[in-house]
């Protein structure tokens, strides 16, 4: 049985209380405020023990329900009951929040008197329960939906404010990739996807209308197979897309039908899709890795760094991290290309490369000297070899195809505007096994 029920909110101010037992007192709502929600470290278990009494709580959005008692009760009958409270909750009045719930506090207490007898679990279905409670909860409008009625009322686009002007009308736009890739010693690819972006800037006058178009496996498709009907031609241009999100100014029925990407830009900066895929991947580098155990006290390593991209781009900012047993002694190195130092304090070899061009091939070789310690028989699990690089092309294969600007209203064209596109393929954890 339950000696006592509190609402917080973030910041631990008591929304309701209610206690239905002697034993618990009003203490109870400081002690959990203190040990749980202002704690230093990240309360993980959802029960917690203090001074005989136990605080178990929920927490739903931005609002902690906690459930108090000293009694030896069954914890999953008091998170089933914290549960169905939060749904019976959102039943009357919507999303669970700080502000619905200080606009509901009267109907809360009534909803408690009914579920919860003297801390007990009563009836807490909601259909049941509105029968006798006919009182209509005071829902708050999301912003989606505020923003939603705002642009059907008056017409108004929240994103973008009206009477920009710009001396030159300039579109800036960047398709940031991130490579995540883990390789078998054998190299073998067990796992790699790549995350992306495509980031914006828009100086532009007016109030534009923009179509920006990319090689998806979608767009794609739905024009060669009207034109060939071979599918192999289509699949090779194309990059399938597992899922993408977009800015809210990006208009989804001209994408679901069109397949093109229409929407008024906001003015500045801003990100306007994400998206993530993982076939045909094109892996910029390959990491050769080779350990050879010489002896108990010795140990030397390899590394081979391969580029797989044309010759006629640059890789740069190229870092390759080996790492190094923990009882290392001592580091002899010989690199071909950049600077390459032991570190001791982060056991590992860091070996920076300024460039490096494409079909290129670079290595490292180094001589590891090892202290004898009393944990010989305990083998030394070998971290991956991770690298970090940044490189001038999008290793999804994704391309822009068209980037054109409407603005009916001011007399400049699509040709006024300077348009600048860049890709930029970056390293996520990329990472071979050794």
């Amino acid at each position: 049985m339950i000696g006592g029920l509190f609402v917080y909110n973030h910041k631990g101010e008591v929304l309701i209380s209610r206690i239905y037992r002697d034993d618990v007192t009003r203490n109870a709502v400081d002690a959990f405020r203190v040990n749980v929600i202002h704690a230093r470290q990240q309360v993980r278990s959802p029960v917690t023990n203090m001074a005989r009494t136990s605080f178990f709580h929920v927490k739903r959005g931005n609002v902690w329900i906690c459930a108090v008692t000293r009694q030896n009760v069954n914890a999953a009958m008091v998170f089933e009951f914290l549960k169905r409270f939060a749904d019976t909750m959102q039943s009357y009045f919507g999303k669970l929040n700080e502000e619905n719930v200080k606009n509901n506090f009267v109907l809360i207490y009534e909803l408690l008197d009914e579920i919860l007898d003297f801390g007990y679990p009563q009836n807490t279905d909601p259909g049941v329960l509105k029968t006798f409670i006919t009182q209509q909860g005071v829902r708050t409008a999301t912003k989606e939906e505020q923003s939603q009625i705002t642009s059907q009322v008056t017409g108004q686009i929240g994103w973008r404010r009206e009477g920009i002007k710009y001396r030159r009308n300039e579109l800036f736009l960047d398709v940031i990739e991130y490579v995540n890739l883990l390789m078998s010693q054998q190299g073998q690819v067990l796992s790699a996807h790549v995350a992306g972006k495509v980031a914006m800037k828009s100086y532009l006058s007016g109030m534009p209308e923009c179509k920006f178009g990319i090689n998806d496996k979608i767009t794609i498709e739905g024009k060669t197979k009207t034109a060939t009907d071979d599918p192999n031609k289509a699949s090779r241009a194309a990059v399938a897309i597992d899922d993408c999100q977009f800015h809210q100014c990006v208009k989804l029925t001209k994408f679901d039908t069109e397949h093109a990407i229409s929407f008024i830009p906001p003015d500045g900066e801003y990100e306007l899709m994400r998206y993530r895929t993982t076939k045909d991947i094109q892996l910029p580098f390959r990491v050769i890795p080779l350990v050879r155990e010489v002896s108990r006290n010795k140990m030397e390593v390899k590394v081979v760094v391969k580029s797989n991209f044309k010759p006629s781009l640059l890789a740069q900012k190229i870092e390759v991290r080996i790492p190094t047993p923990p009882n290392t002694s001592g580091v002899q190195l010989i690199c071909m290309k950049g600077k390459a130092k032991y570190k001791a304090g982060e056991n590992a070899i860091v070996w920076k490369i300024k460039r490096m061009g494409g079909m290129k091939e670079s290595q490292i070789s180094a001589e590891i000297d090892l202290l004898s310690t009393g944990n010989e028989k305990k083998k030394w699990n070998r971290p991956p070899v991770s690298m970090n690089f940044e490189v001038p092309f999008a290793p999804s294969g994704l391309k822009v195809r068209y980037l054109k600007v409407f603005e009916p209203k001011l007399n400049y064209s699509d040709h006024d505007v300077i348009k600048w596109v860049r890709y930029i393929g970056r390293s996520g954890l990329y990472e071979t096994r050794c």
